[in-house]
């Protein structure tokens, strides 16, 4: 059982102060206190400190609430497949990115659900930093990233490569040529990925290894959702820059146009991410092989 003391700790980070949390848990804001005191004389540091009226972690703090979250997410984990084993079921819970969601990592993990039965799977769409946090808190088993993790305690098997073309609407006079030239792209308006995304940041990278700026081009519109960008390119309304597995059911009913850039090699991977101590290695041989045979169905 998680200690009564960790949870009013995560809820003092979540809730923002002591009384909120207090409210939240329904309990007393001396006990909130006498709690955080308990842990503080426990550990031998300060947890928080206020700054103009703010509460705020110290450094040993944010140990402290990193390795709290570890410890709620594995109690959660512990109940889970306790749980599982007395149904006979195994839960799965995977990050993946959203250019994974626009391909076909999602349906990977749909029919994979569907061929095993008693295999429950939860997906989350997170951002490549975040995953890498869930999973190294234990808050998810997989995740699906679209780059090379160069963490040691991070295990990784590559299921594809990918890179990046100029996604452009069927009627854009661009789209009768064999690939587009920055040139090109200057003359046209173009929507992108918000600055944080890995797709937009592999773009700018290589504009910037020729010399090139992200300024020099017109960037009319910024968006984080793919789904909504390539509606948009669709509707002609400019092009953009995406991984070309983002755009394969476009492609396959010839609904979009995709161009490779000239002086562009914007390749990157896609891996299947786990920790050391995730024992289903059938699960990850099966979705290895199972990913690589449905990518080849939509090239």
């Amino acid at each position: 059982m998680l200690d009564h003391r960790i949870i009013t700790l995560l809820t003092v980070c979540e809730q923002g102060s002591f009384t909120a949390a207090a409210e939240a848990l329904s309990l007393t804001q001396p006990a909130v206190s006498h709690h955080i005191r308990q842990l503080e004389e426990d550990w031998g540091i300060r947890i928080f400190h206020r700054k103009r009226g703010t509460l705020l972690p110290t450094e040993s703090g944010k140990i402290a609430i990193k390795y709290a979250r570890r410890a709620a997410a594995m109690n959660d984990n512990f109940r889970r497949e306790l749980a599982d084993a007395s149904r006979n079921i195994t839960s799965l819970r995977v990050g993946i990115t959203q250019t994974a969601e626009s391909g076909v990592a999602a349906q990977v993990l749909a029919k994979y659900s569907a061929d095993h039965e008693g295999v429950n799977i939860m997906i989350f769409t997170e951002t490549i930093n975040n995953l890498y946090t869930m999973l190294t808190d234990y808050q998810i088993d997989l995740a699906i990233v679209d780059a090379r993790v160069n963490d040691p305690g991070i295990h990784s098997v590559m299921l594809d490569t990918d890179y990046l073309v100029c996604v452009m609407s069927n009627n854009n006079p661009l789209a009768k040529r064999s690939m587009v030239t920055l040139d090109d792209l200057k003359r046209e308006r173009m929507i992108l990925r918000l600055p944080d995304s890995d797709t937009r940041n592999l773009f700018v990278s290589n504009l910037e290894s020729l010399g090139l700026d992200i300024e020099d081009f017109d960037v009319m519109l910024e968006v984080d959702n793919i789904a909504t960008i390539k509606d948009l390119v669709r509707k002609d309304m400019g092009v953009s820059i995406l991984a070309r597995s983002a755009c394969m059911n476009e492609l396959r009913k010839g609904k979009l146009t995709v161009l490779p850039i000239e002086n562009l090699s914007m390749v990157r991977e896609t891996n299947l991410l786990y920790l050391r101590d995730f024992e289903h290695t059938d699960i990850l041989r099966d979705l290895t092989k199972l990913y690589g045979e449905m990518t080849r169905l939509y090239q």
